[in-house]
């Protein structure tokens, strides 16, 4: 019925060994990060350019957001 074990006739060489759970767990996020990086990039043909383009945008609302919060900017006159 398809079962690959050497009391079946099939000789211990046969049997692939299962990785450690560690090892395992490993493979599996590494396979659900390629899968999420697919879906994410799907239909774009430069998936470098957009990352950069993303991390750029980051920066930039960044410095506003430090900007904004360090004392207004801008110039104050004082009528008097």
């Amino acid at each position: 019925m398809g079962m690959c074990l050497p009391c079946f006739g099939g000789t211990a060489e046969d049997v692939v060994p299962t990785p450690d759970p560690e090892t395992r767990r490993r493979q599996l996020a590494e396979a659900a990060e390629k899968r999420q990086k697919e879906t994410n990039y799907r239909g774009v043909k430069n998936p470098e350019a957009v990352e950069k383009k993303k991390k750029k945008q980051e920066e930039i609302e960044k410095q506003a957001m430090t900007t904004s919060t360090s004392g207004g900017g801008g110039l104050r006159w004082q009528v008097g």
